[in-house]
């Protein structure tokens, strides 16, 4: 779903509020922030350079219009105008019972405030509140703008339809919320890290383990299970075929078993705090901060693309946000002119597309040409349903042309029009190019329909049959280039003539 809001409000514009900002604003929404820090200007568009860089190896869809960003010298005036307020302020309890009250005193009556607060309960938020049912809990995970997750957590004087209202809000922004069940201190996430972290700590106070060797332990290891299954789901496998009943009996003793200090917790000694800072330093002093965002970044860019190709876990998240800012590729609309090649797809050139060259590289060309000829499947009606029918397409024959060089950032069209089709084929023509309309690439396919239970040829069921049949008047008088239906020529060696 697209955000069901145009203006947000932003107060606090440290490394979380950052985070919101862009969040905000690569989904589309003007946000009016307000930090007192003079530095925040610089720092917030520092990190704004990074997400923006982010957000566009990560999604394939053109770029939504980006949001305008205000910045305002007041809480007040920040918050006037705006839908819904993301409070950002420190962690100490009386400078956010002061925010909020100028909050209160500057917003509409119908705005929704969520707090990014990672240990207070929303009911010690709202005790001095003169409307404490317009606020929630909404704490989310850094880099924000990246990860999707965000618990939403209301108390007893909050509606279901507030943290609905809120969710809503949210999940336009790509986010996955999370609706806590009951107010707890520090919610859900917080509560399981703060286990790691206080287990680590013990690690490194009693010598045990460096910083880098237990980082070393959770990204080789376990994080990369916990990144697509999280706790439960990976100890279910690990009960193999007899399933989670038969891990938890087999296993289930050894929570007797004196394996953990998380009862205790280290005294954080000048001693210790300077241990762990000397660790870090050897493990990732050699980077800047802004380096490790980027390392961090890409990194997550990668695990979520992964996920987002089998639609599990957090990349579900990114591909139902791809579908839904995309609306118009592969689906039927009747804004579509059949008389014209059909513009079914567009998508931007991403960094990691660009060859040694400084061009788009050749197997980016094929995907992108894949893609189209799959919002072309889409447009006719090959839908999830006509595909588990047992019944498909295969492209038994394609003819590329390269005319024009494509580099980062370009946002390019694919049209595609129908050459001919008969009962089991169907020939298409799409040519890219980019916003000016100068031609950069042509891809034509033969594609062959069948019965993909069989691999054998069949015709067109009706769905596609009839949709063919309706493109045929408009798509029929089309001339097609005089470049359609050419072969590559075959050349010979030098001392040969061309054959």
């Amino acid at each position: 779903m697209t955000c069901p809001i145009d203006q947000a409000a932003v107060i606090g514009g440290g490394v979380i509020g950052g985070g919101w900002v862009a969040r905000f604003l690569l989904s589309g929404v003007n946000v009016a922030l307000h930090d007192p820090n003079p530095d925040a200007r610089r720092t917030v568009e520092a990190m704004l350079d990074n997400a923006r860089r982010a957000h566009q190896r990560l999604v394939d869809t053109p770029p939504v219009t980006e949001g305008v960003l205000t910045f305002h010298d007041s809480v007040e005036e920040a918050v006037a105008g705006a839908s819904y307020i993301q409070e950002n302020v420190p962690e100490r309890l009386e400078i956010k019972h002061d925010v909020i009250a100028k909050i209160e005193a500057g917003a509409a009556a119908d705005a929704l405030i969520g707090s990014s607060t990672s240990g207070f309960k929303p009911s010690e938020l709202q005790a001095n509140m003169q409307h404490p049912e317009r606020l929630v809990v909404a704490h989310p995970f850094n880099p924000v703008y990246l990860v999707p997750l965000v618990e939403v957590v209301g108390s007893d004087v909050n509606t279901a339809a507030t943290t609905e209202r809120v969710s809503q809000i949210l999940a336009g922004l790509s986010m996955h919320p999370l609706v806590v069940r009951r107010e707890i201190e520090a919610h859900i996430a917080d509560r399981l890290l703060e286990a790691v972290w206080r287990e680590g700590l013990w690690l490194i106070h009693d010598d045990i383990a460096t910083t880098q060797e237990i980082d070393d332990a959770i990204r080789y290891g376990f994080g990369l299970r916990w990144a697509q299954m999280g706790l439960f789901e990976t100890y279910r496998i690990a009960g193999g075929e007899a399933g989670m009943k038969h891990f938890i009996e087999q296993f289930g003793p050894a929570l007797a078993w004196p394996w953990t200090k998380l009862m205790d917790v280290p005294e954080m000694t000048d001693e210790l705090a300077q241990k762990i800072a000397d660790q870090s330093d050897a493990q990732s002093g050699q980077y800047s901060i802004r380096e490790l965002e980027r390392i961090r970044d890409d990194n997550l860019v990668g695990i979520l693309q992964a996920l987002k190709s089998r639609r599990w876990g957090a990349g579900e998240t990114l591909a139902r946000w791809e579908e839904e800012h995309c609306p118009s590729q592969g689906n039927p609309s009747d804004d579509i002119d059949t008389a014209q090649p059909l513009a079914l797809y567009q998508t931007r050139v991403k960094d990691d597309w660009i060859d040694y060259n400084g061009h788009m590289t050749e197997h980016r060309y094929l995907q992108v040409f894949g893609d189209s000829t799959d919002a072309f499947l889409a447009y006719i009606g090959m839908d999830k349903a006509y595909l588990e029918s047992g019944h498909s397409v295969y492209t038994v024959e394609s003819h590329l042309r390269h005319t024009a060089e494509v580099g980062v950032g370009a946002v390019i069209f694919v049209t595609t029009r129908v050459l001919g089709c008969d009962a089991k084929r169907v020939r298409i023509l799409h040519e890219m190019t980019d916003e000016d309309g100068q031609v950069l690439a042509t891809a034509e396919h033969m594609l062959l329909h069948v019965n993909t239970n069989t691999s054998r040829a069949c015709p067109f069921l009706p769905q596609l049959a009839e949709r063919l049949a309706a493109l045929a008047p408009g798509q029929s008088n089309l001339e097609a280039p005089a470049y359609a239906g050419a072969g590559i020529r075959m050349i010979g060696w030098a001392n040969k003539e061309v054959v």
